[in-house]
């Protein structure tokens, strides 16, 4: 994969996952209300057009990848990676930051949860889904750790602000999320082994390919922009960056 050094945001490195998946983000109302227009996010937002933009900061220690925009409905994790991308620009990073902002940028252009009527999150074991690429570049890349940021509706799976993580075989998902868990007080959903409940999840191929992984979800209305979700989801990112002595 190729990053292209961005001198006008601190040497911020960005590439592609895919360019066929790009959307104008802006055409969703209800998370283009909760960006504020800097420089960057408007960067980012035209390169969402393009693809999947995947954007690199710091070098040396871990390899570790933020996610969020699996699920294109799922709105508060992706304004909360905006949030934390212009944060991560100003710091010293002794460790090496990936970040994916909008996972699927049609799907979250179209506000809905699949990209292309299929469920990115139930696909990552498929060859050449868009998941799947992600994966394809955790591999590339030597990605260390795996955070996935999503958003859940009352009445619907869990219902509840929670952290997935199973024991095995990557048994450090359970560490991650015991430790934000302690720090942002949402539920730990522990399995006993990755991938058993059903396949495909960004989370459990990683988990099962050694990579240790968590998901992390934070209560909204799918669709919509729940009060307070989008400073829960960025507290629960950070959580994870903490995790590895960033913030």
């Amino acid at each position: 994969m190729n990053f292209e050094v961005l001198d006008d945001f601190n040497g911020l490195e960005m590439g592609f996952i895919s360019k066929n998946s790009g959307g104008y983000i802006s055409k969703n109302k209800y998370i283009f209300e909760e960006m504020e227009l800097t420089p960057l996010n408007q960067f980012i937002l035209e390169q969402s057009v393009f693809g999947t933009p995947i954007f690199k900061l710091g070098s040396g220690g871990a390899n570790i990848l933020l996610i969020s925009g699996i699920h294109g409905n799922e709105l508060p994790s992706q304004a909360a990676s905006l949030k934390l991308l212009e944060e991560l620009i100003n710091i010293g990073l002794d460790n090496t930051v990936y970040m994916i902002p909008f996972a699927a940028p049609k799907a979250t252009m179209n506000n809905e949860r699949t990209f292309n009527s299929r469920d990115l999150n139930r696909s990552a074991h498929i060859k050449n889904s868009l998941s799947n690429l992600i994966m394809q570049a955790i591999e590339e890349l030597k990605i260390n750790f795996v955070g996935d940021f999503h958003s859940t509706a009352k009445n619907s799976n869990p219902g509840f602000e929670s952290i997935f993580s199973s024991r095995n075989p990557s048994p450090e998902s359970c560490l991650i999320a015991n430790y934000i868990s302690a720090q942002t007080g949402s539920k730990v959903i522990s399995f006993e082994f990755a991938g058993k409940i059903y396949k495909g999840a960004v989370e459990d191929v990683c988990n099962l390919n050694g990579v240790p992984a968590i998901t992390c979800e934070v209560l909204s209305p799918f669709a919509l922009v729940g009060k307070g979700s989008v400073e829960k989801s960025l507290m629960q990112m950070k959580s994870f960056l903490s995790y590895f002595g960033i913030f």
